[in-house]
């Protein structure tokens, strides 16, 4: 009996000392995973496939050929042209995503190749205020559809946002005229665009750049659309019945914006999904076909 109590002692003592985070329960099937684990299937489920959020630094990793992603305007960093203060003043709010994520701002862009194909990639990551788009995103999404059309390569934007910066005002509402004007320049040019839908995409970036791919590729689950439920139910006071919440993409799939809804893994190298297409050969015979199509 001693023996017993003694080994309960033991295992009680060992669970307390496992670090926070080793084990995550999934969301959706509610099984559980070592973080080990759900890093071998690139944070998906390995139960039901659920995705889980990636930054910005390991979507890149995960998209392209290793070592070859140059990033550009890594230093560009957000002013704040309207002194604006909530429950913090702006520079103090922007200085704490810089301590948290390590990047200026939510956007990332440079170039890279794709199974040896050039592309131009940029990405946001929603860590950084929500991915939320102020000047600092719109003029990098902006550079990186410019720099598609001078090199004629093709362009890939990766968004997870929450819509446009509140704290810049009619600064960010701006940067939805310009992103769509700089991708229908590109279009113009005859230089293909894949958007690539992740969880979440809201508001002013859902009304712009994710909507304008030649191609749009929806993550399985992905939550798009202007306005997502919090926001609605803060409008209009109610809560929301879950069948008026605004669709997830495999919803709209079948009625709406995305050209596909990836299934678990395809907007990832395949984790348990023999013959499913990885993102790297999907976007680069995207791209591939697209540039011949346009030529």
């Amino acid at each position: 009996m001693t023996d017993m109590l003694s080994r309960a002692d033991e295992i009680r003592t060992r669970i307390r000392d496992v670090p926070a985070g080793t084990w995550v329960k999934c969301p959706s099937c509610r099984a559980g995973a070592h973080r080990d684990r759900l890093a071998r299937h690139q944070n998906t489920c390995p139960e039901c496939g659920h995705h889980y959020p990636l930054n910005a630094a390991e979507r890149i990793e995960l998209l392209v050929d290793e070592g070859t992603f140059d990033e550009v305007d890594a230093g560009l960093r957000p002013l704040d042209p309207l002194g604006f203060v909530d429950s913090k003043p702006y520079p103090a709010r922007v200085a704490d995503a810089v301590r948290k994520t390590g990047r200026q701002d939510a956007a990332r862009w440079g170039t890279a190749t794709i199974l040896g194909h050039p592309v131009v990639l940029c990405v946001l990551d929603f860590a950084f205020m929500g991915g939320s788009m102020g000047a600092v995103v719109g003029e990098k999404v902006s550079r990186a559809a410019e720099h598609a059309k001078v090199t004629s390569t093709p362009l890939i934007v990766c968004s997870a946002s929450g819509g446009a910066r509140m704290q810049e005002g009619v600064f960010s509402l701006l940067q939805m005229a310009k992103t769509s004007a700089a991708l229908r320049r590109l279009s113009d040019a005859g230089i293909p665009y894949v958007s690539v839908l992740c969880d979440p995409v809201y508001g002013g970036v859902s009304a712009s750049f994710a909507s304008l791919g030649d191609i749009i590729v929806a993550e399985r689950g992905a939550r798009a659309g202007f306005a997502g439920p919090t926001v609605i139910e803060q409008t209009i006071r109610q809560k929301l019945p879950r069948a008026s919440r605004p669709p997830s993409s495999s919803w709209r799939t079948a009625t709406s914006t995305p050209s596909w809804a990836a299934p678990s893994c395809a907007c990832r190298w395949p984790a348990s999904s023999a013959g499913t297409p990885p993102a790297p050969r999907l976007l680069s015979t995207a791209t591939r076909r697209l540039s011949t199509t346009r030529r």
